[in-house]
């Protein structure tokens, strides 16, 4: 196999929110404050880092079976749906009726961007068309990119609303392909996805013949959503062809492969 070259290629699509937005920390006060509402001496009700993780997999876990459930379900919807199954999950009382489930619902535009992102982002549109695909509506992803993202370029943005599916499913990844070979004259070999979930994007990726992609391994590679490295490598579902812990850090990775 040829060794990586961040210079072989042309146009770089993204997963957003994991990779660029810290969903886990914009996710998690939220399904706190619902755990929160369990009984006293719940421990449940406490904000430690087994809280944490428990809740940000149960969230992970029922967002995969509500979008494969509703694939054309708008996104805000898809979260109000996960909120539910959650608060039944937790057995906490009169959940589905609460106004937190629709804030839930419409707070995809407030989760926070990462720190590096905007500055890294803006070094890789020197380099590489940049184009999104993710797993919300465009209102949605509107909110975020006139918030967190703002001054950041996009090329292209490719929505589940667009595509009319969620991630896994292949047309979703086959949409960006024929769209960047169309519009921009792209071929998928000079296509890079860059994404921190394991899981879904980078079992995908190779699943799907698209060469190594990059990881960038957010929470130092310790994300409670997303997927285990090992595991996964272990079962030779996913091909990395580098890793990152930050965004910044493969902004600087290809100031020097370009210099």
């Amino acid at each position: 196999m040829a060794p990586f070259d961040l210079r072989s290629f042309k146009g770089i699509f993204f997963d957003i929110y994991a990779t660029l937005i810290d969903w886990e920390s914009g996710i998690y006060p939220q399904l706190l404050k619902l755990s929160q509402k369990l009984p006293a001496g719940d421990p449940r009700r406490d904000d430690t880092p087994e809280t944490r993780k428990t809740l940000l997999q149960m969230y992970a876990a029922n967002e995969k079976i509500v979008e494969h459930d509703n694939p054309t379900l708008a996104y805000p919807k898809i979260l109000e749906s996960v909120y539910d199954r959650i608060a039944a999950a937790l057995g906490v009382p009169d959940a589905a009726n609460d106004a937190d489930r629709v804030a839930f619902g419409k707070s995809i535009g407030e989760w926070p961007a990462f720190p590096d992102t905007v500055e890294a982002m803006k070094v890789l549109a020197k380099h590489y068309k940049l184009f999104v695909l993710s797993n919300v509506d465009n209102e949605s992803f509107g909110r975020t990119l006139a918030g967190p993202l703002k001054g950041v370029h996009w090329d292209g943005i490719y929505t589940a609303e667009q595509i009319g599916s969620y991630k896994p499913n292949p047309r979703n990844y086959e949409y960006v392909v024929n769209k960047l070979k169309t519009d921009f004259g792209i071929s998928k070999d000079e296509t890079l996805m860059v994404a921190q979930n394991l899981d879904i994007d980078h079992a995908s990726a190779k699943a799907l013949g698209f060469r190594p992609a990059v990881w960038i391994a957010r929470y130092a590679g310790n994300a409670a959503m997303g997927g285990d490295r090992e595991e996964l490598e272990a079962k030779g579902l996913i091909d990395l062809g580098a890793a990152y812990e930050t965004l910044g850090e493969m902004a600087e990775a290809v100031e020097r492969a370009f210099a």
